[in-house]
């Protein structure tokens, strides 16, 4: 019996309409990444990959299409049960960190554990892991002000694996970086990845990065070849 893929898009059309303008962005997306597949996003800007990302990780819902995770189709689901694949099958990582400011590192790590029920002391064990794993422990008490580019966003990588998600979506995950610092995150990221065997679909710009993945698609026209 062949795998299951931990991601499958098949036929998603994503269509927004606003003052009697229609636009069609995405136009019948089929795409399969099975377990532990490190697969790039490339595509020019505009040409609608963040939107792609959304509908994947149910933040957006398809206007024709389905969306299935480990073989589950969230088309099916109720408003509840998509929030729980979201936020236990799921893990996003975005071009800006989005960590809350007020929050240490150790703590924005820790939120994503405690919203799925996890006891402080269950989450901070998970959190710290991963921040050692990422090379972070003695930076866990600080808040986001006193972190590097590359630290903030080493702690959104972390934020983004707490819950142990089966898929990792990332939207140029390093293109708020410089070249040397955006080279070792994306390093760290795709090595996380291959260690946990995520499925990892990544947008990005930046063609030397897209070629340490398994396979690159191209987003354009609305179609992925």
């Amino acid at each position: 019996m062949s795998e299951v893929p931990a991601l499958r898009l098949e036929g998603v059309r994503r269509v927004f309409e606003q003052g009697g303008t229609r636009l069609e962005v995405l136009k019948g997306v089929d795409l399969a990444l099975a377990p532990g597949e490190l697969v790039a996003l490339v595509g020019p800007s505009g040409a609608g990959k963040s939107t792609l990302l959304h509908v994947a990780g149910l933040l957006e819902s398809p206007t024709a299409g389905g969306v299935f995770v480990q073989g589950r189709d969230c088309g099916r689901m109720g408003d509840d049960e998509r929030t729980r694949i979201r936020r236990d099958s799921i893990g996003f990582v975005y071009q800006y960190h989005h960590l809350l400011p007020e929050f240490s590192a150790l703590e924005n790590v820790m939120l994503p554990r405690i919203i799925a029920g996890k006891s402080r002391a269950e989450a901070r064990d998970t959190a710290r892991a991963l921040l050692a794993d990422l090379g972070l422990s003695a930076r866990e008490s600080h808040r986001p002000a006193r972190l590097s580019g590359g630290e903030q966003q080493r702690v959104a990588i972390a934020r983004a694996l707490a819950n142990g998600p089966a898929v990792l979506l990332a939207d140029e995950p390093t293109g708020n970086l410089d070249s040397r610092t955006a080279d070792t995150v994306f390093a760290e990221l795709v090595d996380f990845a291959r260690r946990r065997k995520l499925a990892a679909l990544i947008a990005t710009h930046n063609d030397q990065l897209a070629r340490r993945m398994d396979r690159v698609l191209h987003l354009a026209d609305g179609v992925v070849s």
